[in-house]
């Protein structure tokens, strides 16, 4: 059976009082075994890649996931405090959130849904997806290594259709009331540090953007051009009678100002444009209170972009902040397009979409944990130094400048196998070994197998 380098034991003990020690060894194995193994993250492919396809009782690694008593919550907590420690032990704290699709088929998966498709759908074409909504919030930090912005989830949650829990009797809860939840819990877990929340136009929701305002949240998203708009309310004069005013007169929509000859803008050079380098773009900011017939005020300072080229389309952005900066503003709001990165990454290197637990709260634990993989790995990869750095596998007709996360996995697992024994062997021996090309070639199919 296979185990950890000693290097990578201080982060992954950290987990160990989640579990009891008899279930913490086959927790262990199903971790060491996920990173490895290639293809789908079933337990039985991991029980193979470990050296345990004779393991007569496999049972035992399935009650992990399926009857074990451990705290899924809890092992976040674990993850965004090590995440937090390594990568922003200082300054704000800025985190992603968003949905994604689980497309997952069978009669026993049971809170199913059908939902609309985010990366298949367009404007003007609307594609549905039948499976599981889960809602990923994500550490927005700097990887050293990778000389760019990573995001690293640590929080999932499963958002059941509303046809699941009208069938079992159950509120159902929308989006923004699992985004309030989540945050809310984040703000408990870090009471001392300033939490930056960056999301999509689904979010922007008054009563979401009020309650996290309350506990001291930051929140970014994009902005309709035609929201309601106002100036805030008057100082009230003493003895005035009635209710206090929310708002004061009408602004113009920012469609309007988007047309307006008279609008200043500003231009500025934006750093990692959606992974595209530097760009130019225009801006205009100023604050305003944005209100709708009953719901919550909330002060906001918005920023409206538009390409000088008119590579995109205009479009708007808030911060519940209004003292903020607008280029601090832009430049945080583009890092939210890392946690599409996430998603990708996470189904094409660490197999979410090809686990095949049943059982609901194995199919409530197994996509959070892979999705937590990703962090996890990134941890590992930070205990390997300078081999971090230079994971990076150098063909002569492509070259990369820093590492991926396909590179980032190969290091890890190359790490685990070196120490192993199976890589490479130190006693001399009659048989001749491999020639250092037919090493690399393993080496390369070993550790960079999606």
């Amino acid at each position: 059976m296979l185990h950890l380098p000693a290097r990578f034991a201080a982060i992954i003990v950290a987990f160990a009082p989640l579990f009891r020690h008899r279930t913490w060894r086959h927790a262990e194995v199903l971790l060491v075994g996920a990173i490895l193994a290639p293809g789908k993250r079933t337990v039985t492919s991991l029980l193979r890649i470990t050296g345990l396809s004779r393991e007569r009782h496999f049972v035992n690694y399935h009650r992990v996931l399926s009857r074990a008593r451990w705290n899924g919550r809890e092992a976040a907590r674990l993850l965004l405090g090590l995440l937090v420690h390594t990568f922003i032990p200082t300054g704000p704290v800025i985190l992603g959130l968003d949905d994604t699709i689980e497309r997952r088929r069978g009669k026993r998966i049971k809170a199913k849904g059908i939902y609309r498709d985010p990366v298949r759908s367009s404007d003007a074409h609307f594609v549905k997806a039948s499976g599981l909504r889960w809602i990923n919030l994500m550490l927005l930090a700097p990887i050293p290594w990778a000389a760019r912005t990573w995001a690293l989830p640590f929080l999932t949650a499963l958002a059941p259709s509303e046809r699941y829990c009208r069938e079992r009797g159950q509120r159902h809860k929308k989006l923004t009331d699992w985004a309030r939840q989540m945050m809310l819990q984040v703000r408990r877990w870090l009471p001392e540090r300033e939490l930056v929340l960056v999301a999509d136009m689904g979010f922007a929701a008054l009563e979401l953007l009020a309650a996290l305002s309350r506990r001291g949240v930051i929140c970014i998203t994009r902005l309709r051009l035609d929201a309601a708009l106002y100036e805030p309310a008057s100082r009230r004069r003493p003895g005035t009678k009635g209710r206090p005013r929310t708002k004061g007169a009408r602004l113009p929509n920012l469609s309007d100002v988007l047309l307006r000859t008279s609008t200043r803008w500003r231009r500025v050079t934006v750093p990692g444009w959606y992974g595209e380098g530097d760009r130019v773009v225009e801006f205009c900011s100023a604050t305003a209170v944005w209100r709708h017939g009953g719901r919550p005020v909330v002060p906001i300072r918005w920023v409206l972009l538009r390409d000088p080229l008119k590579r995109f389309s205009p479009q708007a952005l808030l911060c519940t902040d209004p003292a903020r900066d607008p280029v601090q503003i832009i430049r945080w709001f583009i890092l939210r397009w890392q946690v599409e990165v996430t998603f990708q990454e996470a189904r094409a290197h660490l197999g979410v979409e090809t686990q095949r637990q049943w059982s609901d709260r194995a199919v409530a634990r197994t996509t959070p944990c892979l999705f937590g993989l990703f962090s996890i790995v990134t941890l590992l990869a930070g205990q390997l130094g300078q081999r971090a750095r230079t994971a990076v596998s150098i063909d002569s007709w492509y070259r990369k400048s820093h590492p991926t996360f396909a590179d980032t996995l190969a290091a890890v697992r190359q790490q685990i196998w070196r120490e192993t024994g199976l890589l490479t062997s130190r006693h001399r021996h009659k048989t001749p070994k491999p020639s250092r090309a037919l090493q690399r070639c393993l080496v390369y199919a070993l550790c960079h197998a999606a």
